[in-house]
């Protein structure tokens, strides 16, 4: 039987403790968390007791200088972004295996250091990527390597935020600012353009983005709005981003993320306190935000293939839709539902075997008869949707990343720092392009930059 592998979380905010640590507590023969580690008691107190009575530590320096007094196997990072290098570096100087929460660093410079490390620390080093990993775009990749949708021309990917999300992380959350964490096509997108990367299957040529925060400026409060909204705003029965509506009212039966950001006092009494003077009570028009709330970027690869990301605050729905088409054949999919609709063109095109499907139906389309196939992909806590446990993806990564521990293969193939480089580098180019209005050579910008480390291994993932 498998030794239990001993964990040590370094952050315990949303993704640290309803991800990668509910992950652990629910999986014991697999997993313990013996440390936890954050600045907020409440924060780690709450992950720790869930995990049976795990170690405390206020400072993520305290815990690193234990880590072989805990005897950890592995280590899960996930601090804020700004802090994303140096304690990956601490880690990796330690000489212990850990899992790094995307972004992996929030600027050029921070990632070139990073990278500097990961060269002698590449087999320890894994990002957190969690789309690669579940059941709906693993199934995407297989059948477009199946060559049965034949070439591919164009692929595109459209990132529906959520307004609702997008008031909560990225106007009065922790993703609101470049400088406290880098650029949205970094800090929310860089899942989808390491899918792109994945699937397109090498590096693009060049990139191009377009985009700007209009909407979530001074300029649009409605007349008379107070800096929080429960300083008696005169619109409350309509904004559609009232905080009260979305913590109190709308999350009411929920007492995790988000709702623990806003204090250890969860009560509906305790929100409406956290609410009048809390960063996420404020007016979303009257926030210190400036990241772009809707962006568009274009990608040519080798061989002529074009992909689009497209990035948008102002969605109803919070999950990824995909349209990729080929020389025989088209995809499109809808992540939250597992839907994947496949046109086959050639008669003799076939899907291939194993995908792990709930449901498979067949019909025959006009005005050829080529065959529709609508899949739907069986999918591991689809009650959490998209958001909260990324289809899936937050607890295969786990799952992979603690056998890498067990088999001693961190930082190899998926898990590598290596495959998560072109990602980081592709929103870079994105929002340089984005800032100056020109597309950017990609090959010739990335050869000029101080990220050695990975080459190879980014070549062949």
């Amino acid at each position: 039987m498998t030794r239990q592998q001993r964990l040590v979380v370094i952050g315990a905010g949303g993704r640290g403790r309803d991800a990668y640590g509910r992950w652990a507590i629910e999986h014991p023969d697999r997993a313990r968390i013996v440390a936890v580690a954050d600045i907020s008691a409440p924060r780690r107190s709450a992950l720790a007791a869930e995990a049976g009575g795990a170690a405390e530590y206020a400072d993520w320096r305290d815990v690193v200088a234990d880590l072989g007094a805990l005897r950890a196997d592995g280590v899960v990072i996930a601090v804020p972004d700004v802090l994303h290098v140096d304690v990956a570096i601490a880690v990796a100087e330690a000489g212990i295996p850990f899992l790094l929460e995307k972004p992996a660093a929030p600027t050029l410079a921070e990632l070139s250091r990073l990278a500097r490390h990961a060269a002698d620390a590449s087999s320890r080093l894994a990002v957190g990527h969690v789309l690669r990993f579940t059941p709906f775009w693993r199934s995407i990749k297989r059948i477009l390597d199946s060559g049965a949708i034949g070439r591919t021309m164009t692929l595109e990917v459209r990132e529906n935020i959520g307004f609702w999300h997008f008031a909560h992380s990225y106007v009065r959350g922790n993703w609101r600012s470049t400088a406290r964490a880098g650029a949205m096509v970094l800090t929310k997108t860089s899942h989808d353009l390491d899918l792109i990367r994945w699937l397109a299957g090498s590096a693009p040529e060049s990139v191009y983005s377009i985009g700007e925060l209009t909407w979530f400026r001074p300029e649009n409060a409605p007349p008379g709005a107070p800096e929080f909204c429960l300083d008696g705003c005169p619109v409350a029965d309509s904004c559609p981003f009232y905080a009260p509506r979305y913590y109190v009212d709308a999350l009411a039966g929920v007492s995790g993320h988000p709702v623990h950001l806003l204090g250890a006092d969860t009560s509906p009494a305790g929100r409406i306190a956290a609410l009048r003077t809390g960063e996420y009570g404020r007016c979303v028009y009257r926030s210190d935000n400036d990241v772009a709330d809707h962006q568009q970027t274009t990608m040519m690869f080798p061989g002529g293939l074009t992909a689009t990301l497209t990035a948008s605050a102002f969605t109803a729905e919070n999950t990824r839709n995909v349209a990729i088409t080929g020389s025989a054949g088209q995809l499109t999919g809808h992540m939250e539902s597992g839907e994947i609709v496949v046109d086959l063109f050639s008669p003799a095109a076939v899907l291939p075997d194993g995908l792990p499907l709930a449901s498979h139906t067949t019909q025959a389309r006009p005005p050829m008869g080529h065959e529709r196939h609508t899949l739907h992909v069986a999918m591991p806590n689809a009650d959490l949707g998209d958001h909260a446990g990324h289809a899936g993806g937050d607890a295969a990564l786990m799952a992979e990343f603690v056998d890498a521990l067990v088999a001693g293969t961190v930082g190899e193939g998926e898990l590598s720092f290596a495959t998560a480089l072109d990602s980081h580098l592709i929103a870079f180019a994105a929002e340089e392009s984005r800032l100056s209005g020109v597309p950017v050579d990609f090959a010739a910008w990335s050869s000029g930059l101080d990220i050695a480390a990975g080459a190879e291994g980014v070549a062949q993932a």
